[in-house]
């Protein structure tokens, strides 16, 4: 397990999201697209797709201790089913 000081921001060379260590223990995870979430919306949505031993030992987030629980509002949602009607 590597700690970092609160504040400082390490880079997964993977799927390079920045994740920003703070006080409370707790990292924020930097996404390209939308809001920062935690290492367990990361861990839904990314590193649970990894496949080969050499992606993991790369993958910052493969620590469960770290992640904590992930909850189902941290994977993506599934699209709403829309009522087209069909043409004549």
């Amino acid at each position: 397990m590597v700690t970092n000081s609160p504040g400082s921001r390490r880079r997964c060379t993977l799927c390079e999201v920045e994740i920003q260590s703070l006080a409370a223990g707790q990292d924020l995870v930097h996404f390209s697209l939308g809001a920062p979430g935690t290492r367990a919306k990361l861990w839904a949505r990314v590193c649970q797709y990894l496949r080969t031993p050499e992606q993991c030992t790369q993958c910052l987030n493969q620590d469960p201790r770290l992640r904590g629980q992930v909850s189902n509002s941290d994977y993506f949602a599934e699209p709403p089913v829309l009522d087209v009607p069909s043409s004549l």
